[in-house]
């Protein structure tokens, strides 16, 4: 029992640390409460945030019953941390915090800290077993874990009790306080606003939204399982030699959770194996590889920031982990432009998806110039790499001679085949799939079944159609199902009614 004068900030307050150290007869004395975390306590109630209310009356029936006399100092300031250390210096009152920035601050004050949390409800580091890659909570749902790999996971419930927003914050500060003591070693804050707190504790990404950035307190929590070399992958030796000796704008594709980012890294680890300098751009920084490879955080830096240092540090390529927002791809373009080799991850359905985000931004004559390698995953693994090359020639689809112009050929790298043509007409850019399968393989299709063919030629480069009877199957590769259901399934039903028949579409 240790008795003085105590003043409780906002986190003590609704994490009931205070509470509960009054409760527990841990201190004794004086609680002093500042009129700005009553203000702040108001603010976030009218709002429909009641945790720091709850917290409150906690706090005055334990002092009550401890018999810890309650007084009100100080004036609401507008949200500011420093006039209640000041109060708390000039009291010579003990601050009881969980927030590990106000102990750091009050401690470079000389004022004596009482950094206490109470028991996290749950124990993350237990719960990230070997095949568990992600947990999510959310406020009134029961807490979820994502278990298996890439290729092949599932989502379980850790237990059925719904989880509480006092029970997350309570693990959001017990993270938030880890994180604190190797911060710019092992933890890195990319994020710190009211309603958005992103941070990497170890091999750890911790992403935290409040309202009103999200509809409810969400906390996720991911890990990578594994860990992968160039030589993990089954890659052509002639892939290899394209890696290291001519691709230079490189663009890593994929649906989200399919190994992009996995495949990035090792891709990082070969080029420095090859006495490289590599450099990354993250946000958050969360590619773990070797020290000799520095990372940025483009969170953390503004876009012409990154692009100077970047140009003035000369490196051999840059791993461009995630590019998303019109300056990502502005900045991804103009340091290849100037001669840096790049690697860039993007989500895309498909590899010519992938493509066209890049073609869209430039001049089509310039694409080669910036991507010239594109690797799509799925499921963790290499699915397709394409190459990409200019000529002059008519392009597909139109017929005269003088009709000729710059086309960018987009090829399969291993096998040599053309699989889409991509040029100007007019203003408007085109891109034409070309079609894998030979004329002779649609003849004899019904008058319907050569409709649906000519629609999907239109989206999507390879698949197959089966007829029965007044049943018209359509098999399409499992990569580009995403774009059938996108942009061809309304139209096909479209066709179906006209006609009378049934259309049935599988992945293959």
């Amino acid at each position: 029992m240790v008795e003085g004068v105590y003043i409780p900030d906002l986190s003590a307050i609704q994490l009931k640390a205070a509470a509960h150290l009054a409760e527990s007869g841990l201190i004794r004395g004086k609680m002093l409460l500042h009129r700005q975390i009553l203000a702040d306590i108001e603010h976030q109630a009218a709002e429909g945030d009641t945790l720091g209310l709850e917290g409150l009356e906690k706090l005055v029936r334990a002092c009550i019953r401890a018999g810890i006399e309650l007084d009100y100092v100080g004036k609401e300031v507008n949200g500011n941390r420093l006039p209640i250390l000041q109060e708390a210096r000039k009291k010579g009152a003990k601050l009881i915090t969980c927030d590990p920035i106000t102990a750091k601050i009050a401690e470079s004050m000389r004022i004596e800290v009482v950094y206490e949390l109470p028991p996290p409800p749950l124990n993350i580091h237990e719960l990230f077993t070997e095949d568990v890659m992600s947990l999510h909570l959310k406020e009134g749902l029961p807490p979820r874990v994502k278990r298996g790999s890439p290729r092949n996971w599932r989502l379980e419930n850790v237990s059925e009790t719904s989880t509480s927003r006092e029970e997350m914050e309570l693990i959001l500060s017990h993270l938030m306080k880890e994180a604190y003591k190797g911060l710019g070693i092992e933890a890195f804050l990319e994020v710190d606003k009211p309603g958005v707190k992103i941070f990497q504790l170890r091999n750890f990404r911790i992403v935290a939204t409040r309202p009103p950035f999200s509809d409810g307190f969400e906390l996720t929590i991911v890990k990578p399982i594994i860990k992968k070399s160039l030589t993990d992958y089954y890659i052509p030796i002639q892939v290899i030699e394209r890696l290291e000796f001519q691709a230079e704008g490189i663009l890593i594709a994929g649906p989200p959770g399919m190994g992009k980012s996995t495949f990035a890294q090792a891709l990082a680890e070969y080029y420095r194996s090859l006495n490289k300098i590599v450099k990354t751009i993250e946000s958050p920084r969360d590619l773990h590889v070797s020290p000799e490879i520095t990372q940025y955080s483009k969170s953390a830096s503004k876009h012409d920031e990154l692009h100077d240092v970047l140009l003035l540090s000369r490196p051999d390529y840059t791993i461009f982990d995630e590019i998303r927002g019109p300056e990502d791809f502005d900045l991804f373009i103009d340091l290849r432009l100037a001669g840096i080799g790049m690697v860039g991850v993007i989500h895309a359905t498909t590899p010519i998806d992938a493509i066209q985000r890049i073609a869209n931004r430039v001049d089509i004559g310039m694409l080669p110039s910036i991507v010239d390698t594109v690797i799509f995953m799925d499921k963790g693994e290499i699915a397709e790499i394409y190459a990409l090359e200019m000529t002059v020639k008519v392009p597909a689809g139109l017929r005269k001679a003088d009709l000729a112009r710059p086309t960018v050929i987009v090829k399969d790298f291993l096998t040599g085949e053309p699989k889409f043509e991509l040029y100007v007409f007019g203003e408007r850019n085109f891109v034409v799939p070309l079609r894998t399968e030979e004329p002779m393989e649609e003849e004899g299709l019904s008058k319907p079944a050569h409709k649906i063919s000519s629609l999907l030629h239109e989206y999507i480069p390879d698949f197959r159609i089966e007829e029965d009877g007044n049943v018209i199957r359509i098999f399409i590769p499992e990569r580009y199902y995403r774009v059938y259901i996108r942009k061809c399934q309304n139209k096909l039903l479209k066709i179906a009614k006209r006609y009378r028949i049934n259309v049935e579409a599988f992945p293959r």
